[in-house]
């Protein structure tokens, strides 16, 4: 059994129409949520083995704002060009790539990809708000497992409740 959660990055900023998609910061509403979202999680007990992002700045810096409050280690927080704008079945191929040895995995990306995985999961379809954290169960002995439909949705965690 692993345990894979899917977070939607926070409020980014929209206030500079110059700056590349990649390069958005997060907003002061994102900047806020992300750290409240760790820390809820960590008050529930959350624990996690890996953080993987998007390499976009907003996903970073949620990623690691989440980390810290869990008490992620540094190294275990892994950039991922490859969640940057990916669909849901690109994502949950992020997840069945990871080491078997992990038992607990985040992803921090995008939408629509992040609802589309969620919904490919675990067949539950929830249009995830920025700073969204979907917790499901995956009833696999190995990541490489990991397909359409072995997920089940155990917790949705939005900033708003």
């Amino acid at each position: 059994m692993k345990t894979l959660f899917l977070v939607r990055h926070a409020k980014s900023d929209w206030g500079d129409p110059w700056l590349a998609d990649h390069d958005r910061p997060l907003n002061a509403r994102g900047e806020r949520d992300a750290p409240a979202t760790g820390r809820r999680l960590a008050e529930r007990g959350a624990a996690v083995d890996v953080v993987v992002t998007s390499t976009a700045v907003r996903a970073r810096t949620t990623a690691r704002a989440i980390a810290a409050a869990l008490g992620v280690p540094e190294d275990r927080l892994i950039e991922d060009e490859g969640l940057y704008g990916a669909s849901g079945p690109s994502i949950l191929a992020v997840a069945a790539g990871l080491p078997d040895a992990i038992g607990v995995a985040m992803l921090v990306g995008h939408n629509p990809g992040m609802s589309e995985a969620l919904r490919d999961l675990t067949g539950e379809w929830a249009d995830l708000p920025t700073c969204a954290v979907a917790e499901c169960r995956v009833d696999v002995d190995a990541w490489a497992e990991l397909v359409e439909g072995t997920g089940a949705l155990v917790r949705l965690d939005t900033p708003r409740g």
